[in-house]
């Protein structure tokens, strides 16, 4: 009897053993469950918003199939001429098609993000990265999630083909820019006459493609007027943005057999990095460098004057890209004949982080055709003699950060390699680089 009843004892404990482990598993298995549905139901949605931008703003990737040599000049894919890898920076290589999945974007973002910008300036900062917030402002924080993720997270496109072929002409834009116009449906714009009929969507020509006013939507602190067809210069008078940034050469735009062959650009966008170019064009060079003179004259132990900063007819400033974040630095040294420093004035032209987008954009250092005048005042010794004036005018491409707003960003990566990188990122963009300088002596 004790051992049929310590028979049924270990049965019902077995028993209970059981339902508890089934128990455990299902609470397990229903975890796991509503953990899945929830990664599925998370992305579920980010498939459903994309998919909304991605029916006015068609992926790239279909654009590949008839126009393969576009596609891969704007994905990098194609050969790159030595003047895109020569450098150690990416200043003037950074492709249109990496403008929004770029480190340097991710990191410069993530500082500005801690300045706590509201919905409106979030958007505007987007605007150029990725135009299809223009049309779809509502998923801009949802871009902006994906950028900060980086790398292989951002699934959305940024200046995609659609996003450029889409504008079919600009418009005046009080409340700041950009001023292209996006016109949201199937037709897909360019600057031929007589597009070819196709199968996969309809064509029309938009003169805005053979005007520099096309360019300077998005980079606007360029031209003197953002909305004019052509830039006004002495010698490149004319002349569109398209010309030296597209290179052109004769083919077909299109992968299909017998098309028409026709002038066509790169789609690669070189940037500033183009020494072919300068050294083949003495007037370009002429034009395109700023240059600084000094006027200056010594009363009573104190030297009054001013840096003049020139800069040719060309309508852009140095360097280019950006016009946001582009800081300059005016410095003017006194020295004596051996070279010891005796006074120093540097004036800095540019926005912090936290006035970034805040107010209006800032004014170029100095405009295409035009001269700034930095007026300075240094102190020296009466009847000092042989003394020597140093103006020197640099340059950064963003502006450096606080150490607070630096450490709030660096905190939000996940690893220390993560953190090194955007470090050495901030560091190295902000680091001003030495542009021209002039000598004066006294």
């Amino acid at each position: 009897m004790r051992n049929n009843g310590s028979k049924g004892l270990k049965m019902r404990s077995w028993g209970r053993s059981l339902f508890l482990l089934g128990g455990v598993i299902g609470i397990l298995c229903f975890s796991g469950y509503v953990i899945a549905q929830d990664q599925t139901s998370s992305s579920d949605e980010t498939q459903t918003w994309m998919e909304e931008i991605e029916e006015t703003f068609i992926p790239s990737e279909q654009c590949k199939q008839c126009h393969d040599r576009h596609y891969e000049e704007w994905k990098g894919m194609r050969e790159q001429t030595m003047d895109l890898k020569s450098f150690g920076r990416v200043d003037g290589a950074l492709l249109h098609g990496t403008a929004l999945t770029s480190p340097v974007f991710q990191t410069v973002l993530g500082v500005w993000l801690q300045t706590k910008p509201d919905a409106d300036q979030r958007n505007r900062c987007l605007s150029c990265h990725a135009p299809s917030v223009t049309v779809f402002p509502q998923h801009t924080d949802r871009i902006i999630e994906q950028v900060m993720k980086g790398g292989k997270h951002v699934k959305v496109e940024g200046i995609s083909c659609s996003a450029c072929h889409l504008i079919s002409g600009t418009q005046e834009n009080p409340n700041g820019h950009p001023t292209f116009k996006i016109s949201a449906g199937t037709t897909i714009f360019g600057p031929y006459a007589e597009p070819e009929d196709n199968l996969v969507h309809p064509s029309e020509q938009s003169k805005v493609y053979k005007g520099a006013h096309y360019c300077a939507s998005c980079h606007f602190g360029k031209v003197k007027d953002v909305m004019r067809e052509d830039i006004p210069g002495q010698i490149l008078k004319g002349t569109i943005c398209q010309d030296c940034h597209m290179e052109q050469s004769t083919g077909s735009s299109t992968s299909q057999r017998g098309a028409l062959t026709r002038p066509i650009g790169r789609h690669w966008f070189q940037g500033i990095v183009i020494p072919g170019i300068m050294l083949s064009n003495r007037n370009l060079q002429a034009e395109w460098f700023s240059r600084v003179d000094i006027e200056a004259k010594e009363d009573q132990g104190v030297i009054k004057g001013e840096v003049l900063v020139k800069n040719g007819a060309l309508p852009h400033t140095f360097p280019g890209g950006d016009p946001v974040l582009k800081q300059f630095f005016v410095t003017v040294t006194l020295k004596s004949t051996n070279g010891q420093v005796i006074d120093e004035y540097t004036e800095q032209f540019g926005k912090t982080f936290k006035e970034l987008l805040r107010g209006p954009i800032p004014r170029p250092l100095v405009n295409g055709g035009t001269t700034r005048h930095i007026p300075f005042s240094l102190k020296t010794q009466p009847g000092a003699k042989g003394l020597v004036l140093e103006a020197a005018l640099s340059y950064a491409l963003i502006p450096e950060p606080t150490v607070e707003l630096k450490d709030a960003y660096l905190a939000t990566l996940p690893t220390d390699k993560d953190r090194e990188k955007a470090d050495a990122i901030l560091q190295d963009y902000a680091t001003p680089r030495l542009l021209t300088f002039r000598t004066m002596n006294l």
